[in-house]
């Protein structure tokens, strides 16, 4: 959320910021909004000195028996008393005006942030890896013989719906093994601190990370209100809401591997086959809570965290910075990885990884105290550990063989008991 008193202070940087997001200007709207709330709280401070100036009056009155007097001050109380309830219900619905539409308002992009429209206008940073040169047609994941026995969309379908999948036998196996190995990494070479959350949480946590109330129909909610996490972004990142950290404390990195939960409201038609968009998905976490000055550096090693995965895994890869029109709602500047997929012939996304600089924190209003002693918010980043599924996607189809098998990365061996390929007919082995 924005800081009313930074736009209040200069309202043509903030417009111009939104301007780079390709947004009209909102300065002057939230400055009248601001202007009313304030004039209200200022009208009734000062009835407010009257009413006690009138309330010590009157108990003199009272004290010398004059009893005219004592009235017409009683009159007078209790006439300031109701117009100050009316002033401060003003300022109150006037805050709750404010507040609404900055919650709407996405973050400032960082002056690093390339302008453009869309995803036509990303940059790319740098590349690792060449895309395999396949003697035979590379097939989709859901197409390669050895995986079919493993990934059944029509049962899903019979208990779920459209976007879900079964996972069975060596395929899942190796699902598993992806997500532990990505923890592994992370928290013995990455030094993350492995984390359990609950995939279930309370509205204010979604309002919290920005999910709320933009992007409600993208989430889905229980009958008593309780909302499922689209991503453990929400539980890491709100398990520093309301505090007062010491600046001792940080850096904060956590990890966590959970179930993720997406309506994919507005991708109708998008990967429709196959399981790179599900509406039930696993992925590893990293959130990081630093000091704001530490925020770019930890986003450049945040970053590094996820392409070492795709390294170790020998999955080639390439690092592109989102434009202003491409970026989410709440980053400053977003990091996406996409992954070579030999089936689509193309680069896919496989992790974002995102500063949002003090924006989540003052939304959760998350602070440290610095030597100072005057607490300020912290920083929030978080970025994908990766996306497990896409990652099962993109190991199937960069092993896979002509004959319908698929050869497995090294560094999975351990995690599958020394198993090294899925076989055409669906075994590990």
């Amino acid at each position: 959320m924005h800081d009313i008193r930074a736009i209040r202070e200069n309202p043509a940087a903030f417009d111009a910021a939104l301007a780079r997001r390709g947004l009209d200007p909102m300065s002057a709207e939230l400055l009248a909004l601001d202007m009313q709330r304030r004039e209200a709280i200022h009208r009734s401070e000062t009835l407010q000195a009257e009413l006690n100036a009138l309330s010590r009056e009157a108990g003199a009155a009272r004290a010398k028996k004059d009893e005219a007097e004592f009235d017409r001050l009683r009159r007078l109380v209790a006439d300031r008393k109701d117009h100050i309830a009316r002033l401060n219900e003003a300022a109150a619905g006037y805050d709750q005006q404010l507040k609404d539409a900055l919650l709407r308002i996405p973050n400032s992009p960082l002056a690093t942030v390339p302008v453009g429209r869309d995803e036509t206008e990303n940059v790319e940073i740098r590349r690792w890896g060449s895309p395999r040169n396949f003697a035979f047609p590379p097939r989709e994941h859901f197409e390669i013989a050895g995986v079919r026995p493993g990934m059944d969309f029509e049962a899903a379908a019979k208990i779920s719906g459209s976007r879900f999948v079964v996972l069975r036998g060596a395929v899942v196996r190796v699902h598993r093994a992806l997500a532990q190995f990505m923890l592994d990494t992370h928290v013995n070479d990455h030094g993350l601190t492995e984390t359990w959350t609950p995939v279930l949480v309370k509205e204010e946590a979604m309002y919290g990370t920005n999910q709320l109330p933009k992007f409600a129909e993208d989430s889905y909610q229980t009958t008593n209100g309780w909302w499922l996490i689209p991503t453990s972004e929400v539980t890491l990142t709100n398990l520093v809401a309301g505090e007062i950290l010491d600046e001792s404390a940080l850096p904060i990195r956590m990890t966590a591997h959970t179930q993720c939960f997406r309506s994919e409201a507005g991708s109708a038609g998008k990967d429709t086959t196959g399981m790179l968009r599900q509406h039930q998905f696993e992925k590893v976490e990293m959130v990081t809570i630093c000091a704001p000055e530490a925020a770019l550096d930890e986003h450049e090693r945040m970053t590094k965290c996820a392409e070492a995965i795709l390294e170790r895994l020998g999955l080639p890869y390439r690092t592109i910075v989102l434009c202003t029109g491409d970026m989410g709602f709440g980053a400053q500047k977003t990091h996406d990885l996409e992954v070579w997929l030999p089936g689509q012939n193309r680069y896919r996304e496989i992790s974002s990884v995102s500063t949002c600089g003090q924006f989540q924190a003052r939304r959760m209003n998350a602070r440290f105290r610095g030597a100072g002693g005057k607490p300020e918010y912290v920083a929030t980043l978080n970025g994908s550990g990766l996306a497990v599924g896409r990652c099962l996607i993109a190991v199937l189809e960069n092993g896979q063989q002509a004959d319908g098998s698929v050869d497995l990365p090294e560094v999975l061996w351990p995690y599958l008991g020394g198993k090294t390929r899925i076989s055409a007919t669906g075994i590990l082995e």
